[in-house]
C-alpha cells in the first residue's frame, strides 16, 4: 500500500467550530458579508436589551411572589384570629342559651347576663331573646348602638333577612350566622341566631349582633394592618369595613413588570362567603436607581440599534445603487450587443470612439481595428472616398438631415452593401456634447424588395392596362378616383363620374340613404375592413346609352392601401353576350312555335274527326229544318229546338277552334298567376281526342286547395300536353290490351329540398325507356320516332328550367316486369300577390280537383 494512503484527509468531518465558520464566511459572497457584518451588531445589541429585560422582570417576578406568599400568610393568619373569636364568643352564647332552654334563665336574668357580655366584648352590639312566635322577650343593646336600632320588649322581629335565618335556625335546630345589609339610616351587623329548644320544642333563639366595624377593630392584628389594606367584604364585594387600595389604571403602567397590587382574600369562618376578609399589599417604590439604571440601558441600547439600524439601511442603499448600475449597465450592453442595427460614436473631431458588435458584424472589422481610426475608414469603398469624406464633414457639422443618407459600405471581405445613416448628437450627463452617435441599418434587402415590387407593380399595371375590362377604385362617400384602367379612361375619361353613374345603375349605393342616422360614409362603416375584400362581390348588367353598350358591371369593397375603405368597380362589355342571347331567346320561341305546330300537325286527323262530328251534325239539323219546312210539318217550338242543337254544335266546333288557335299562337312569354285546375283542364281537353283515337284512357287527379303559380301558362300546357301525347303513343306502340291502356296525370303538392313544390306527373302502362333512350332523352333532334324531329323533350325541359323547376323520367316496373314509363316535373311555389289581387273567380276555381275519366 502507498504510504501516501496512510496521511489522513482533512475533510469536513475533521474541521473544528472556528474553522467551519471561517470557511462558511469565505465562501459568503460579498454582498452577504456585507449584510451579515452589519446585522450581527444589530442582533447583539437587541439580545443584550433583551437580556436586561428579563432579568429585571424576572426579580421582579421573585419580588411579587413573595410578597404574595405573605400576603396569603398573614391574611390566613387574621382569618383565624376571627375564627377564634367568632367561635369563642359563640360558646358563650350557646351556655346562655342551653340556660333559657333548661329554664334556668328568665327574662330579666338574661338582660343582665346579655348586658355583662356586651360591656365585657365591644365587637357586640346587642342581644336579643326572641320567642317561638319572634317576639322580643328580652334585650340588651350597647351604649354605642343607636336607640331606634335597639330592640323593644315586645316588638316582634322585623321581616327580611332577620325572620329567614330565624326560620333557617328553627328548621336545622343550630346556630346560624348571617349578615344583615346596611340600610339607610342602620350599619351592617353580623347576626347569629342560636336556637332554644325543650325536648325537640322549638322555643326561640338568641339573637346575637355584631358590630362589622368592632369585629374589624378588635379581630384584626395590628401588625396585619399595619402592612396591608385589609378589609371586610359581603358576598357581592361591598366593602363593609377597612380601607382598600384603589387599581391602577392601565395606562399608569410603565414598566413590564408593574403589575396589579398583589392581595388575598377569604370567607371568615363560621361567617361563610357572608363576610369576607381581604388584604391588599402597600405597593413600595421601585427606586429612583432602579428605575434609572432600567431606562438608561434602554435608551442607550434603542440608540445603539437605530444607529446600526440607519448605517445598515445606508449600506444596503448604496448596494442596492451599485446593483441597479451594474444591472442598468449589464442590460445597456446587453441590448446594445443584441441590436441588428449598427451603432458608432465619433469625438468632436471624427474618431471612432465606439462601435457595438452588430456594427463589427456588418463591416466585418473587429472592435480594436475601428476603435480610435480617423478618416478614411476601413469600410469606406475607395471609389466613395471623397463623396463620403465631404458627408463626414457635414456630419460634424451637425448638417445631415433627420431622414439619414444612403451609402455603400465595404465589408473586409470586400463585398459592398447598402446602408442608411442616422446621426445624433452625444450628450453626456452634465448636458455637454461630446461628439456624434450614428446608427447605421442594412438597407440592402429592402432595397431589393423595393425593386421588384416596383418591377412587380409595372407588370400588374400594364396587365390592368391591357384588360378588356374597365376597372375603376373610388373612395366612399368621395369624388376622388383612387385608380383607373385605359378602357375605363377610354370611356369616362379621368374623372369619378363614370364611376358613379356605373354604381348607381347597378343598384349599388355608395352611401346609404334609407336611414339619414346611419353614417353618411358607407353602410359597412364601423366594419372591420379587413374582411371587406373576402365578401362576394355584387354585379348587375345595365345599357349604358353614352357608350352604346351592355355593361355587366361588377363591385366589391376593399380596403386601400391608405386604409380608407374603398368601392372597385369592374365592367365588362356584354353586348355580344346580349345579342347573341337574344337571338337564341327568339330561336327558342320559334321553336316552341313550331313544336306546338308540329304537335297539332300530328293530331290533325283526330282533330278533323273531331270536328267532322259537330259540322255533320249542323248539315243534318239544317237539312232536316229545310225539309220540313218546305213541307210545312214543323212547329215553331221543334224550330226552335232543332235551332238550339245547331248552334250548341256549331258552338262545339268554336271551342275545338279556339282551343287549338291559342295552342298554336306564338307570343311572348308571359308569365301571371295562373290557375293549375284551369290548366290541367286545358292540356286535358287537348289531347282527349288524341286519346280516343288511340283508344286510351285518360285520368288525371289534381290534389285540392292548391295555390296559384307564377308560370305563363300556355308552356306549362304545352309541356303536358307533349307529355300526355308521348304516353298515348307510347301505350299504343306497346300494344296493350284494352284493360291496361290507360295514361294517368297526377298534380299535387310535395316537397324538394324542404322547399314547397308543385309537382306534374304523367304515368303511363306503355313499354317504357330503353337504357340508351334515357341517356339521351333530352337531347335536341334526337328522336325514337320516324317522323319526330327530336325537340319535343328538349324544349320541355328548357321550359320548366326555365320557370325554376327539374324535370325527370324513370321507368315502372312491377317487381321485375317494366309496366311503363313516369315523365314528372316540379314548380316551385312561390307567394306572387296579396289575396285581393289574385285571379277573379271565374278564371281561378275553387281548386277542387278531383279523378276523372274520358
Amino acid at each position: 500500500m502507498p504510504s501516501s494512503s496512510l496521511i489522513p484527509l482533512a475533510g469536513p468531518e475533521k474541521l473544528t467550530p472556528p474553522a467551519r465558520l471561517k470557511r462558511w464566511w469565505q465562501r459568503l459572497a460579498p454582498q452577504r458579508q456585507d449584510r451579515f457584518a452589519v446585522l450581527a451588531p444589530l442582533v447583539a445589541v437587541v439580545l443584550f436589551l433583551a437580556a436586561i429585560v428579563a432579568a429585571f422582570g424576572y426579580l421582579r417576578l421573585e419580588e411579587i411572589e413573595r410578597e404574595q406568599e405573605a400576603v396569603n400568610r398573614d391574611v390566613e393568619y387574621t382569618q383565624q384570629r376571627l375564627r377564634l373569636r367568632l367561635l369563642e364568643r359563640q360558646e358563650q352564647l350557646m351556655r346562655i342559651a342551653r340556660e333559657v332552654s333548661n329554664r334556668e334563665l328568665d327574662a330579666d336574668e338574661f338582660q343582665s347576663r346579655a348586658e355583662a357580655i356586651v360591656n365585657q366584648y365591644p365587637e357586640l352590639e346587642s342581644l336579643s331573646w326572641i320567642d317561638n312566635r319572634r317576639n322580643v322577650k328580652a334585650s340588651f343593646g350597647s351604649v354605642s348602638l343607636a336607640p331606634h336600632l335597639v330592640k323593644k320588649i315586645g316588638s316582634t322581629l322585623e321581616p327580611g333577612e332577620s325572620v329567614s335565618s330565624y326560620n333557617l335556625a328553627r328548621e336545622l335546630q343550630q346556630p346560624i350566622y348571617a349578615m344583615h345589609a346596611a340600610g339607610a339610616n342602620s350599619p351592617a351587623v353580623l347576626q347569629l341566631h342560636i336556637p332554644f329548644s325543650d325536648r325537640a320544642r322549638f322555643l326561640g333563639v338568641l339573637l346575637a349582633e355584631y358590630s362589622i366595624d368592632g369585629l374589624f377593630r378588635y379581630g384584626v392584628p395590628a401588625e396585619v394592618s399595619a402592612r396591608y389594606a385589609v378589609s371586610f367584604h359581603d358576598a357581592n364585594g361591598g366593602l363593609l369595613a377597612g380601607t382598600s387600595i384603589a387599581p391602577r389604571k392601565p395606562g399608569a403602567r410603565l414598566l413590564p413588570w408593574d403589575k396589579p397590587v398583589n392581595f388575598y382574600e377569604v370567607p371568615v369562618s363560621p361567617v361563610g362567603n357572608g363576610l369576607i376578609i381581604r388584604a391588599q399589599a402597600y405597593r413600595a417604590s421601585l427606586g429612583v436607581v432602579g428605575s434609572g439604571l432600567f431606562w438608561l440601558v434602554n435608551a442607550l441600547s434603542l440608540m445603539t440599534a437605530w444607529m446600526l439600524i440607519a448605517n445598515w439601511r445606508h449600506t444596503r442603499r448604496r448596494m442596492q445603487a451599485q446593483q441597479a448600475l451594474i444591472s442598468e449597465t449589464s442590460f445597456r450592453r446587453a441590448m446594445e450587443n443584441s441590436m441588428l442595427t449598427g451603432m458608432r460614436a465619433l469625438d468632436l473631431q471624427g474618431r471612432i470612439t465606439y462601435v457595438n458588435p452588430a456594427f463589427c458584424r456588418m463591416t466585418g472589422w473587429s472592435e480594436p481595428d475601428l476603435v480610435g481610426r480617423t478618416a478614411p475608414f476601413p469600410y469606406w469603398p475607395e471609389a466613395d472616398i471623397d463623396s463620403l469624406s465631404s458627408r463626414l464633414q457635414e456630419e460634424l457639422a451637425g448638417k445631415i438631415q433627420s431622414s439619414g443618407i444612403q451609402f455603400r459600405v465595404k465589408r473586409r471581405d470586400g463585398s459592398l452593401f447598402d446602408a442608411r445613416l442616422y446621426v445624433s448628437p452625444l450628450i453626456d450627463a452634465h448636458g455637454i456634447q461630446t461628439g456624434w452617435m450614428t446608427s447605421m441599418t442594412d438597407i440592402s434587402e429592402p432595397n431589393r424588395i423595393r425593386d421588384q415590387l416596383s418591377a412587380s407593380h409595372e407588370r400588374f399595371t400594364t396587365v390592368l392596362e391591357a384588360l378588356d375590362a374597365s376597372i375603376s377604385v373610388a373612395p366612399l362617400g368621395s369624388d376622388e378616383l383612387l385608380f383607373a384602367n385605359k378602357l375605363y379612361r377610354l370611356w369616362f375619361g379621368t374623372e369619378a363620374g363614370g364611376h358613379l353613374q356605373l354604381v348607381a345603375e347597378a343598384g349599388v349605393p355608395a352611401t346609404p340613404t334609407s336611414d339619414d342616422s346611419l353614417d353618411p360614409v358607407d353602410a359597412f362603416a364601423g366594419l372591420p375592413t379587413n374582411s371587406l375584400p373576402d365578401s362576394d362581390p355584387e354585379s348587375a348588367e345595365l345599357y349604358v346609352d353614352a357608350l352604346g353598350k351592355w355593361l355587366e358591371v361588377r363591385t366589391r369593397y376593399l380596403s386601400w392601401v391608405d386604409g380608407r375603405l374603398a368601392q372597385m368597380v369592374i365592367a365588362t362589355d356584354i353586348t355580344a353576350r346580349r345579342v347573341a342571347e337574344e337571338q337564341s331567346a327568339a330561336q327558342i320561341e320559334r321553336a316552341q312555335t313550331a313544336s306546338r305546330l308540329i304537335t297539332m300537325g300530328e293530331m290533325a286527323s283526330s282533330v278533323a274527326h273531331e270536328l267532322n262530328q259537330p259540322l255533320t251534325a249542323i248539315n243534318n239539323y239544317c237539312n232536316g229544318m229545310v225539309s220540313r219546312i218546305k213541307s210545312q210539318q214543323i212547329s215553331e217550338d221543334e224550330l226552335l229546338g232543332a235551332l238550339e242543337k245547331t248552334a250548341k254544335q256549331a258552338q262545339r266546333a268554336g271551342q275545338i277552334i279556339h282551343r287549338i288557335r291559342s295552342f298554336v299562337k306564338r307570343s311572348e312569354p308571359n308569365r301571371s298567376p295562373s290557375n293549375i285546375e284551369s290548366m290541367v283542364d286545358e292540356a286535358v281537353e287537348l289531347v282527349e281526342i288524341e286519346m280516343r283515337r288511340r283508344n286510351v284512357r285518360l285520368t288525371h287527379y289534381v290534389a285540392p286547395r292548391l295555390p296559384v303559380l307564377l308560370v305563363d301558362p300556355i308552356l306549362i300546357e304545352q309541356v303536358l300536353v307533349n307529355l300526355l301525347k308521348n304516353a298515348a303513343e307510347s301505350v299504343d306502340a306497346a300494344q296493350r290490351p284494352t284493360a291496361q291502356r290507360s295514361v294517368m296525370l297526377r298534380v299535387a303538392p310535395t316537397q324538394v329540398d324542404d322547399k314547397p313544390v308543385i309537382e306534374f306527373a304523367v304515368l303511363d302502362s306503355g313499354q317504357g325507356l330503353a337504357p340508351e333512350v334515357m341517356a339521351r332523352l333530352y337531347e335536341a333532334f334526337h328522336s325514337t320516332k320516324a317522323e319526330g324531329m327530336g325537340i319535343g323533350l328538349s324544349l320541355c325541359r328548357s321550359i320548366v328550367e326555365s320557370h325554376l323547376g327539374r324535370m325527370k323520367a324513370e321507368n315502372l316496373y312491377n317487381g321485375p316486369d317494366l309496366t311503363g314509363c313516369c315523365f314528372s316535373f316540379w314548380i316551385p311555389m312561390i307567394e306572387v300577390l296579396p289575396p285581393k289581387a289574385r285571379l277573379p273567380a271565374g278564371q281561378a276555381n275553387d281548386n277542387q280537383g278531383h279523378p276523372s275519366k274520358t
